[in-house]
Formats: structure tokens, C-alpha cells, sequence
């Protein structure tokens, strides 16, 4: 439930590189600034490389370059911009070669083997003091556990809302003006559509996620970040709702199977009554599902710890680049307020600096729905934080998917599964 070329870039991409996986190794003696402040002119040759944007906003990164290379004579950036498919590989690929750009557009979980292997600056120790310009949480965000400092500057920001059919809750006897505002409630609900409908229509239609067990309660991983522990009460809990859902017909059997696309498609096609957004969905509702679009709740994300999650997007800066004052300065200038702002009026996200969201586009209603979206999501990235380590990557989502899909059929008991899948997880932590 993404616009095309931002689905990619967002926080939820699911792909991720793997320290053990993709061949990486420590970075050779090329680049300058590995071992300390990263400073002077800016006027290298860069190379700049985002994730599937330069489709849709071509025009906004070129003027960005251009301000940078006029305000910084004799620097010259040089724009890369790959598609969605294959990115994490594509990362891997040139990390092996010592190939990685100056300036790369990264996910907390795609630089986490780049900052083990060495392959990105510390901005911590390259630009000592650019912290200040961030919020704490999305600064924190590029942190790596076992590893002091920061591998990335945070860019652009998500969270969302939920969205609801309410024609769905009508169908259902359900009162589509007062959506459920607790698990309590969302499970009563799901109970209670699935026995309306006999079974046809699913409030549901994914299975929990580690950011789901996260919001419910349970923690993820021990304070040192050294194993995980979503095998907790709370994340037991959650996953025996969810079968008892799964029993009453309240969330969709393909939600099982290893190809599921995920709830967005199943949302958008009426098959289920309920499922999270964000804050740019609402224009792909009214182009691809106008009848839906006439029929969407909204509401807040339900929590029992108060807080949202927040996906996160960054730059990182190449430790061998020729250039890394110039690479450095360049994803501050991308990074930096007036441009994170402007950015944010171009799609629906949200800046990581300190202070924006203060600003009345993000505190005030329009009017529109789109507006009021923005209003709420912006809220919730006040208190947001992120519930996914950095070291979740790609399989062990998949082995968590998989055991949770071993406890909905009946096969292991919830604590059981979440108990195997921790171990599996940690197996391949120690592994690294």
C-alpha cells in the first residue's frame, strides 16, 4: 500500500543484507577519514545513490544537486538511482568490490554490514557535532549493537495509521464510527465480523511481525542487543490471539502461505476490514480502489506501549571514498532541514530534524483527507520509535513468519514456536 517508487525506500522494505550472507569484508587502506573528523573543502567528484526515486522526482534531486554544487565551487555529484528489486544485493555486490557510492541510500538493517565490515563512516567520529541537527530517536536509529557510533545521517521518516472498510463494519454490525482503539477491542471485533459474515469476511490479514509483537508488549531483544527475546509473556501472548483469530476465520488462511503478498493487496481488494497504512496510501486508494477510497476509516495504530513505530531512511557515507568531505557535507545538505521539509511536500513523509514538525504543515489540518492523515502520523512520530533491531534481517523474518505459521495451524504451541524461532535467530546472530 505504496506509491511505486517510494515503496522500496520506506522502512518496511523487507530485504536486508546479512554480515554472514553477502562476502563482505574489512575495507582496504583507500579511502581517507576511517579514523577520525572528516573535514575541509567540499569540492570532490561524488557519486549519490537512492533507491527507486528517480521515476517520480527527478526534477527535486536535480535541483538539490544543483544548489549543492553552486553553493560548494568545484564539487560535482554524480546522481545513481537503483531500482527496488535486487537493492540489497546490489548494495552487497558493491560492498564485495570496494564499489560502494560516496553517499548511499540505506535502511537501519541494510547498513548494519556495512558498519560491521567497516565500509561507512562513524559520523560520529568523522563529523563530530552533526548529531545536534537530528532528533534523538532517529539519529539512535543508525546505531548497530556491539558497535560504537553512528553508520548513517537519518533522512526521511514514516509511520501511519490504520485504515478500515467501513462498509465492511456495516456488513458486519460493527459501528464503523467507533473502530477499535485496543487489542481487547480489535480482537472482540475480528471475533465478532468473522461470525457475522460465516466466515467470509477477515478482519485480518497478516500474521504478527516483530514490530507487531513489539507494539503489543514484548521486547526484542535483551538491553545489550547480544540475543533476542520475543519469546517473552507478552509476544506468547499475542500470537495465542492471534490463533484463536485464525480458528474463528478472523484472519485470512493465505496469510500462511510462504508467497502471501501481504495485507496491502488483500485491503485493497476487499477481502479484509482492516489493515496499517501510512501517510501516503490515501492516493493510491483513490486511484487504483475508488470504491474503497469512498469507504476508508482511518484511525490511530494500537499500542499497549504508547508508542508507534517508526520507519527510517538514511544516508551513509562510503569510509573509502576519495572525497568524504565532499560525500559528508553532500548528505548533510540532502539531510538538512530545508530540504528534508521540502521533501515532505513533495510525498508523504516526514523530516528526522529537530524542530520540523513543529511546522504548521504537520500540526495543522487542511481540511482533505491526506491532511489529516499527515496531522496524526506526524503525532505519532513524536513518541515513535523503532521496533525492529537492526540485526532482524530478511531470514530470520522469514523463520519468525514461519514458526508463527507452524503455531496458527496447530502444529506447535505459540510458546513453543516464538521459543524455536528465538533460538534459530540467535543461532544466526552468533553466526554473523
Amino acid at each position: 500500500m505504496r506509491t511505486p517508487a517510494i515503496r522500496a525506500a520506506a522502512a518496511l522494505a523487507a530485504a536486508a543484507l546479512t554480515a554472514s550472507g553477502c562476502g563482505l569484508a574489512a575495507p582496504g587502506s583507500g579511502g581517507a577519514g576511517q579514523d577520525g573528523p572528516v573535514d575541509g573543502p567540499a569540492d570532490g567528484a561524488i557519486t549519490f545513490q537512492t533507491w527507486n526515486l528517480k521515476a517520480d522526482y527527478e526534477e527535486f534531486f536535480t535541483g538539490v544537486i544543483e544548489d549543492f554544487e553552486e553553493a560548494n565551487p568545484g564539487a560535482r555529484v554524480r546522481w545513481l538511482d537503483q531500482p527496488a528489486e535486487g537493492y540489497a544485493d546490489k548494495l552487497s555486490a558493491d560492498a564485495a568490490a570496494g564499489t560502494l557510492p560516496d553517499v548511499v541510500n540505506v535502511a537501519p538493517d541494510l547498513v548494519h554490514p556495512l558498519a560491521e565490515a567497516g565500509m561507512v563512516l562513524d559520523l560520529d567520529r568523522a563529523r563530530p557535532g552533526a548529531a545536534g541537527a537530528y532528533t534523538a530517536d532517529a539519529w539512535a536509529g543508525f546505531t548497530v549493537p556491539g558497535e560504537d557510533g553512528t553508520y548513517a545521517y537519518p533522512w526521511y521518516l514514516n509511520t501511519g495509521p490504520v485504515f478500515y472498510n467501513r462498509a465492511l463494519f456495516e456488513e458486519a454490525g460493527l459501528d464503523p464510527d467507533a473502530p477499535p482503539t485496543t487489542y481487547d477491542e480489535l480482537f472482540d471485533q475480528a471475533q465478532r465480523m468473522a461470525e457475522a459474515t460465516g466466515g467470509k469476511t477477515a478482519m485480518l490479514g497478516q500474521t504478527p511481525g516483530i514490530i507487531d509483537l513489539g507494539l503489543y508488549g514484548s521486547q526484542a531483544m535483551n538491553e545489550d542487543g547480544t540475543r533476542f527475546t520475543f519469546n517473552d509473556a507478552a509476544g506468547v501472548e499475542m500470537v495465542e490471539r492471534y490463533k484463536e483469530l485464525y480458528d474463528a476465520g478472523a484472519l485470512v488462511p493465505e496469510a500462511l502461505t510462504q508467497d502471501y503478498t501481504g495485507a496491502g493487496e488483500q485491503f485493497m481488494s476487499g477481502a479484509i476490514a482492516w489493515a496499517p497504512g501510512s501517510a501516503y496510501d490515501l492516493e493510491n486508494f483513490r486511484t487504483n480502489a475508488p470504491d474503497l477510497y469512498e469507504n476508508v476509516g482511518i484511525t490511530e495504530v494500537i499500542t499497549n506501549t504508547g508508542r508507534a513505530h517508526m520507519y527510517l531512511q538514511g544516508l551513509a557515507v562510503s569510509a573509502e571514498s576519495e572525497d568524504p568531505a565532499t560525500a559528508a557535507a553532500f548528505a548533510e545538505f540532502v539531510t538538512n532541514a530545508a530540504n528534508q521539509e521540502a521533501f515532505a511536500h513533495e510525498v508523504q513523509i516526514f523530516p528526522s530534524t529537530k524542530g520540523s514538525l513543529d511546522d504548521p504543515y504537520f500540526t495543522e489540518e487542511d481540511g482533505t483527507d491526506e491532511g489529516r492523515v499527515r496531522v496524526a502520523a506526524a503525532a505519532q512520530l513524536e513518541s515513535a520509535t523503532s521496533y525492529t533491531p537492526v540485526v532482524f534481517g530478511d531470514q530470520m523474518q522469514n523463520l519468525l513468519r514461519d514458526e508463527i505459521a507452524l503455531a496458527m495451524r496447530g502444529d506447535k504451541s505459540p510458546q513453543q514456536a516464538l521459543d524455536d524461532a528465538v533460538d534459530r535467530c540467535n543461532a544466526l546472530l552468533e553466526e554473523g
